[in-house]
Order: structure tokens, then C-alpha cells, then sequence
């Protein structure tokens, strides 16, 4: 491999030669080899490309950027967004926790870049455009790193979590609507409960889900906020006036979202209250639907020996060994990706309370945990959408049959013979083996027509 010679403020370094990144990005690279994975987020690096975009712009109109290096910045930009340059991000999440390295990155890319669309080859004469000086120009990377963040957060949940989840939502809604006469036994404590319908059931689904997204996007006003002109501390030092309404406009206008200044540069740098305010909607959203699936694939268990009171699609093998086979899949991933969003929870947690003075420095780990659960949670919601809830229907026959054999109906007679003649009903009759019907005419408490009458599980739900 061929390299060239690079130099930052601690000296020299040997850089890849079809690389365009720089000193400081070749040094993270070596200094943090930690882990088989970890790649900083491609979501990330494109927030840096929308915010560096916006930051030559603002530059441009403030009169501290000429145009044609705000132009060139802009162009390398795009060509970021447009995916062109992917292989030129390879550092870690693991690296400094305010992600210093990650906006030199961005920075050295960019300028190098730059460097060769204007016909030079990089190190070659005058840098046209520099690093720090021009691409950096009114930033630090303690507010670009949580523009970042910010930027590829809300984009992730606006764009990926909450379509997923208002698309599963909505089946929900028609599921129970459509099973809304369908009367099956309930389950408290997982033993029989008095009747509801199956409608009535999954309309407990579709709520969770309504009330989640509406928390989910009771969050977006505070993650909508950036941090970009509070430079290192929340200041603002070393930005022209009017800098962090004007850059926070850009954003919005290159995004299409509703991207505004914050209004404590201090809180944006030194908290990610937003990071853990909208994650732990996420939270809530995992644990709704974990209740959902696993409700889901316990209703559908059997085929033949257990509750089975929904078929759910049959999509592929369920066993290497067992012919015939077939397992609730879609539930299975889908209660795994809960599993990672919780765990995921409570690293944004910890990395919530390392805000040490004037600045967070868990950064980097917080925000790829947050992009990874939006991501899952999106995802999963469609996949479980498409391939299980779409194709659930009531498997009427084994619904009667757990209706017509339930103890709990004696609960109809509550009002009519009182609740301890209608416990030693069911008591007798789940001893005996007989019916309810059977005891209760037997033990004399009712007549064959009253309980025909007062016993209509339709009737109780």
C-alpha cells in the first residue's frame, strides 16, 4: 500500500494514499482498535455532511466564508449524502467521548476532497480549502458532535420508527375491528378469566401503540433542537452574531425537518436529556410490544396442544429435526429486538450522566445505541406487520371450545345467587370433571332455564 505524508499539531503521520482523510483521523484509527465492530454510524457522518454544509452557507451569508470555498465545501457535502465517499469514515464508535475525532474526519474529508475537485492533488501547493480554518469555521466538536447526533436521530425516528410503527398500528385497528364479535375466554394471571372478544383483545394492542407514539413524538420538539454555535463551551466564542439561528435554518431547509437553534447552547453540550427523553419512548414502545408478540405467539401455540386461538402465518420450517414444524418467528425477533432497545436503554442512561461541567463525553456510544433502536424498532414493526400480524384470523372452532368449557362463566351468577354459591359451582365442577351447567342444577341454586338464561358469555363482554 502507498502512503503520504500528513501533519497535525503533534507532527507526522503516514496516511493511506487513496485516502482522503488526514493526520488526525489516521491516528484515531490507530489508537482505537477496539472491538470486531463498531463502526461510527453512517447516519452520524451524514449529519456531520448536513451540518458542514449548513455551517459554510451560514459562513457565507455572515461574510467570513468566500463564496467559492463555501461552494466546495457544500459540493464535497452532497457527495457524503449521495454515499460516494462511504470508505472514507473508518473510525470507531470507542474513541474520544465528545467525538473530536469523528468531526476531524469529517473535516480532513472534506478538505481533501475539496483539495481534488479543484484540480490539485492533495498536499499539492496552498490548501485550497483547510480543515480547521475553513470546514470547521464557527465550530467545535462539542456542538457539532451533538448536532450530529440530533440530526441523525430525528431523521431515524421520523423517517424509519414511527411509520413502522403507525403501519403495525393500523392492522391492529382493522384486526380488531374485525374480530369484534368474536367471544373467547380471558386469561388473568394466565388462568381463565370471564369472556371478552378477540376484537376487544387487540384493541388493547393497537392503544399501546397509540399511546407510545404519541409519547415518542411529545420528544421531537426537544430533539429537534441542535447545539450548533456553542462552539466548546455553550458560548458561542469564535461565531459571528446571529451564526446559531442562521446555521439551525440551513439545516432545517437542507433536511426538510424542523431544525432550531437550542435554546441553552450549555444544557445542549454538557446534557443529551433529548437523547434520553426520546429513547426512553423507546423504551416504552419495546415493552408494549413485547406484551404484544409474546401475547400473540401464546394465542397461536399448538397447533394442536396448546391455547391455539389464532392461526398466524406459516413462513417457513420450524425444526431441523421435527417434520411439520412450524414456530411464531416473527415474535421471536420481534421480542429480541425489544431486548436490545431495553439493554440499549440503559447504556444511554449511564452515558446520560456523564456530563462532567461544560460537556457530555459519552457521545459517540449514545448515539449509536439511539440509531440502532430506532432502526430495530422500525424494522421489526414492519417485518412483524407484513408476515404475522397482516395474516391473523381467529380459529373459531378452538375459541368455542375454550368458552363452552371455561369455570369462569359462573361469574354471571355473581349477581343472581350470590358469590359463594357460584365459587362452589365452579369448585365442584372443576373437581368432578362435570359442567357448570351440571353443578349448578344439581347443587339446586338454578334451573336449567335460568342458567341457559343468565349464563350467555355474548352477553358478558
Amino acid at each position: 500500500m502507498k502512503y503520504r505524508i500528513e501533519k497535525d499539531t503533534m507532527g507526522e503521520v503516514q496516511v493511506p494514499a487513496d485516502k482522503y482523510w488526514g493526520a488526525q483521523t489516521e491516528r484515531s484509527r490507530n489508537n482505537f482498535k477496539i472491538g470486531p465492530s463498531g463502526s461510527m454510524p453512517k447516519e452520524i457522518v451524514e449529519g456531520f455532511a448536513y451540518l458542514k454544509k449548513a455551517a459554510a452557507y451560514a459562513n457565507y451569508d455572515l461574510g467570513v466564508l468566500p463564496i467559492e470555498k463555501r461552494d466546495a465545501i457544500a459540493a464535497v457535502c452532497d457527495e457524503i449524502l449521495e454515499g460516494k465517499l462511504d470508505d472514507q469514515f473508518p473510525l470507531v464508535i470507542w474513541q474520544t467521548g465528545s467525538g473530536t475525532q469523528s468531526n476531524m474526519n469529517v473535516n480532513e474529508v472534506i478538505a481533501n476532497r475539496a483539495q481534488v475537485l479543484k484540480g490539485f492533488e492533495i498536499g499539492e501547493g496552498e490548501q485550497f480549502i483547510k480543515a480547521n480554518d475553513d470546514v470547521n469555521k464557527s465550530q467545535s466538536s462539542n456542538d457539532t458532535f451533538p448536532t450530529g447526533m440530533h440530526i441523525a436521530a430525528y431523521k431515524m425516528v421520523v423517517e424509519t420508527t414511527i411509520p413502522g410503527i403507525e403501519k403495525l398500528h393500523a392492522t391492529l385497528v382493522k384486526k380488531a375491528n374485525e374480530f369484534k364479535d368474536v367471544v373467547k375466554i380471558g386469561r388473568t394471571h394466565l388462568m381463565d378469566a370471564t369472556p371478552l372478544t378477540l376484537g376487544q383483545e387487540i384493541s388493547g394492542y393497537a392503544s399501546q401503540l397509540a399511546f407510545g407514539l404519541k409519547a415518542l413524538k411529545n420528544t421531537l420538539a426537544h430533539l429537534s433542537e441542535i447545539a450548533l454555535g456553542g462552539t466548546a463551551v455553550g458560548t458561542g466564542l469564535n461565531t459571528p452574531k446571529g451564526y446559531d439561528v442562521k446555521v439551525a435554518e440551513y439545516i432545517a431547509q437542507f433536511t426538510n425537518h424542523p431544525f432550531v437553534t437550542a435554546e441553552n447552547k450549555f444544557e445542549a453540550l454538557a446534557a443529551h436529556d433529548a437523547i434520553v427523553e426520546t429513547h426512553g419512548a423507546l423504551k416504552q414502545l419495546a415493552v408494549s410490544l413485547n406484551k404484544i408478540a409474546n401475547d400473540v405467539r401464546m394465542l397461536a401455540s399448538g397447533p394442536r396442544s396448546g391455547i391455539g386461538e389464532i392461526h398466524i402465518p406459516e413462513n417457513e420450517p420450524g425444526s431441523s429435526i421435527m417434520p411439520g414444524k412450524v414456530n411464531p418467528t416473527q415474535c421471536e425477533a420481534l421480542t429480541m429486538v425489544c431486548a436490545q432497545v431495553i439493554g440499549n436503554d440503559m447504556a444511554i442512561a449511564v452515558g446520560g450522566m456523564q456530563g462532567h461541567y461544560e460537556l457530555n463525553v459519552f457521545k459517540p456510544v449514545m448515539a449509536a445505541n439511539f440509531l440502532q433502536s430506532a432502526q430495530l424498532l422500525g424494522d421489526a414493526c414492519v417485518s412483524f406487520d407484513e408476515h404475522c400480524a397482516q395474516g391473523i384470523e381467529p380459529n373459531y372452532k378452538r375459541i368455542k371450545e375454550l368458552v363452552d368449557n371455561s369455570l369462569m362463566l359462573v361469574t354471571a351468577l355473581n349477581t343472581k345467587i350470590g358469590y359463594y354459591k357460584a365459587a362452589e359451582i365452579a369448585q365442584t365442577a372443576h373437581k368432578n370433571g362435570t359442567t357448570l351447567k351440571e353443578e349448578a342444577i344439581r347443587l339446586g341454586y338454578v334451573t336449567p332455564e335460568d342458567f341457559d338464561a343468565w349464563v350467555k358469555p355474548e352477553d358478558m363482554v
